[in-house]
């Protein structure tokens, strides 16, 4: 479900990247994301930050 929706926030480009990079490392050390879900969205959002 996070996963889902950190994806949709991503891709609507509507957010700020070091907070979205800080709750994706929360969520991955709480296990509500696994390891290659994290690795996935950071790409999305490193993509299109050199877009």
């Amino acid at each position: 479900m996070i996963y889902k929706l950190c994806k949709q926030v991503i891709e609507s480009r509507n957010y700020e990247y070091s907070s979205m990079l800080n709750k994706l490392d929360v969520y991955l050390l709480a296990n509500r994301i696994k390891p290659e879900e994290y690795t996935e969205l950071k790409g999305l959002m490193d993509a299109q930050v050199t877009a």
